[in-house]
């Protein structure tokens, strides 16, 4: 039963024979008409095993529930169900269900449990691989062939660069603004460097391992060094979608106080905003407000909603101001930037939104580049995409350095 381009819950019987939770079931059906206990078999599957158990294509998620009346997966992969229900091998407290996944792919669930009325949602047990974000944590699968990428791990050959915490006051806010600098590890205060804004600036420190990412890319050359700074919303939901004192805050007041401070590289070809989701819009209108500002966008899984036909967008309300923004740039698109690098994950909703502004953003002249994940919503995702997005924007050198 295929229910999303490559993704499909495996059937039972037929092409599931091999794997190796069949041949569990087969030995405990064994021992059952044995009159053997079938507890020390599940324990040993459990133990030999790494889970989600990956064969081939086959990825299977097992999990031990006790009187529970129903266990399902679930997951946030556009596509599937959105509630995968586990089967239960008879005798045991094993429930598990079998979803076939490309490789290269990365996966986010949790299990739920119906017992007595009441649900409960939890991390796989057996699984040690978890990703961290603003509302909790996940547990993640690795289908075949998908790795951190090594350039996202922590390097000890490359020199850290320094996280400097500014408070900066905005008239357009009415308030104190957390901006955190990054400067690169070979910082002068005699050179000259781009400057990249970053919306949810703490976000993408904390559960995108950014600055480990700067600090190795700049490294290995892959990007130039450059002036980073990582800011911090209000309320994002008001402030993104399409405010102009957002972007005031953002143009006159942040970049308008950096350039007085830091030796950054003058012009627009020097600047580059980006941003995640809400972000991402946040950083398409204030380009639209600015076009003169910024040289680059770079726009990650951006929640570019629109009704072209229609009013029901079916979002809900916070994207009402979205969508009022996506609609008029789709009737009259603009230039505000020379270069769009665009990244989006096939396994999220907004992946055709993302596709339909390609060519909206390229009739404007803007040299596009764009890159899909086998991945979803998420910040390890839009980390995953960093090299190539940030070393198409700031190429570095990528030549032997001699100090």
């Amino acid at each position: 039963m295929t229910t999303s381009p490559g993704l499909s819950v495996t059937p039972r019987g037929g092409s599931q024979r091999r794997l190796a939770v069949n041949r569990l079931r087969d030995r405990l059906r064994r021992l059952a008409a044995e009159g053997e206990p079938l507890e020390p078999a599940v324990e040993r599957f459990f133990a030999r095993h790494d889970f989600p158990l990956v064969e081939g294509l086959r990825c299977t998620f097992a999990v031990r529930v006790t009187d529970a009346d129903g266990v399902f997966l679930r997951h946030r992969v556009v596509g599937l169900p959105g509630d995968l229900p586990l089967r239960r091998i008879a005798g045991t407290d094993l429930w598990y269900v079998v979803v076939e996944i490309p490789s290269d792919s990365r996966v986010e669930y949790q299990f739920e449990l119906l017992r007595g009325g009441d649900w409960e949602r939890f991390n796989d047990p057996a699984n040690p691989h978890q990703a961290a974000g603003p509302f909790g944590s996940s547990s993640v699968c690795y289908s075949q062939g998908y790795a951190d990428p090594p350039w996202a791990l922590p390097d000890p050959d490359a020199r850290p660069g320094r996280l400097v915490e500014l408070t900066i006051p905005s008239t357009a806010q009415r308030r104190d603004n957390r901006v955190t600098v990054y400067l690169p590890a070979r910082f002068r205060p005699t050179t000259r460097y781009p400057l990249l804004v970053v919306h949810d600036g703490g976000d993408f420190l904390a559960y995108a391992s950014m600055k480990t990412v700067l600090d190795n890319l700049i490294h290995s050359l892959d990007m130039a060094e450059t002036i980073v700074a990582f800011t911090y919303p209000g309320d994002r939901l008001v402030e993104y979608p399409n405010s102009s004192a957002h972007a005031r805050w953002i143009v006159t007041e942040l970049v308008g106080r950096l350039e007085q401070e830091l030796p950054l590289t003058p012009g627009r070809a020097a600047r580059c905003l980006m941003g995640s989701s809400f972000g991402a819009v946040a950083s398409l209108s204030t380009a639209v407000r600015h076009p003169q500002v910024f040289g680059s966008l770079l726009l990650q899984s951006g929640s570019f909603v629109f009704t072209d036909i229609g009013a029901d967008h079916g979002e809900g309300d916070a994207f009402d101001p979205v969508v009022k923004f996506v609609n008029r740039y789709r009737a009259r698109p603009t230039r505000v930037a020379d270069r769009l690098f665009i990244s989006c994950g096939v396994y999220e909703d907004l992946i055709v939104q993302n596709r339909s502004m390609l060519q909206v953003f390229a009739d404007t002249g803007m040299e596009v580049s764009y890159v899909e994940s086998r991945d979803g919503h998420n910040w390890v995702s839009w980390r995953d995409r960093l090299r190539e997005g940030l070393g198409w924007i700031f190429p570095g050198d990528q030549m032997f350095v001699y100090e």
